[in-house]
């Protein structure tokens, strides 16, 4: 393809928050990507909006309402308000909804959310700031909840605790703590992607990550999949973690709205899996616009 028709692509990273350094990473990540398996269609750009609400068109401060004539589409990998800026300048954009980005920063909300398709999701806790709290408290609230074993989630690492002493270690000092109940079981992830392949919704064969699935656990996996993609308003990606328990019950461990694009990534093997590669995906959703 000629340079000069090639579609403009600006991928938004940063935007301040508790978003800024995942997006910058997730950013990075798809500009690599797309550099490097699909520059003869795409001319990339880099769209950075600082944590001072500056934005950047490859590194120069610009108005968003510039944009207009810079870029086709833009794939916001940011927190998706970003996306009303871009909807009110009438450029197409890849992101995830709102509605299922607030489901996915509240266990609650979710949890209720998703009774109506049969799922269910752990049991647990979340902790904000560790300044004025009281681990003992905290963990004493824990336990009048659900038992041990607890699973305990801070922003760069994952314990499990056995003891109410561990527990009580591993929630001191750290912020945007989640702990959650442990539950023993087999766990598999499944993609699924808006469009692709002809149907409405294609779904990748679900991947075991731990414990060996039988048929038709994959089958239920398959259907509940495509039942959570459109009941959280899905656009085009998700993939949904899920674990089954020795009783057969299927809980919903969290899902993920953004392909995970590095080389060894668990989606590259879902593409492999089906003959496919993972810029097949990322080509087939940039072409839905």
């Amino acid at each position: 393809m000629d340079k000069n028709n090639k579609r403009r692509i600006g991928i938004l990273r940063g935007g301040g928050g508790d978003y800024y350094q995942s997006s910058l990473n997730n950013g990075g990540v798809i500009i690599a990507h797309i550099v490097e398996n699909l520059a003869d269609k795409y001319k990339i750009s880099d769209i950075l909006v600082g944590q001072d609400d500056i934005w950047h068109h490859n590194g120069i401060p610009i108005n968003p309402s510039d944009l207009v004539n810079k870029v086709d589409i833009v794939w916001n990998t940011t927190h998706p308000s970003f996306s009303n800026i871009l909807n009110s300048l009438s450029i197409s954009n890849v992101s995830q909804e709102s509605f299922s980005s607030a489901l996915q920063n509240s266990k609650e909300m979710l949890r209720e959310h998703i009774k109506s398709i049969g799922l269910s999701i752990p049991r647990s806790i979340f902790f904000k700031k560790a300044i004025g709290r009281s681990p003992m408290g905290e963990a004493k609230e824990v336990f009048a909840k659900f038992g041990a074993p607890w699973i305990i989630k801070t922003f760069n690492e994952v314990k499990l605790a056995k003891t109410f002493n561990e527990l009580v270690d591993a929630i001191n000092g750290k912020d945007n703590t989640i702990v959650e109940e442990f539950i023993t079981g087999k766990v598999a992830s499944v993609h699924s992607v808006a469009g692709f392949r002809g149907e409405d919704l294609y779904t990748f064969p679900p991947i075991n990550i731990f414990g060996d699935l039988s048929l038709s656990e994959k089958e239920k996996l398959v259907t509940l999949t495509k039942d959570l993609h459109n009941h959280i308003g899905a656009k085009h990606y998700l993939k949904s973690n899920f674990l089954l328990n020795s009783r057969g019950k299927i809980y919903l461990l969290d899902f993920e709205s953004m392909p995970n694009l590095k080389s060894h990534s668990h989606f590259a093997q879902a593409c492999e899996s089906v003959g496919v590669k993972m810029h097949h995906v990322v080509e087939h959703i940039l072409e839905r616009f």
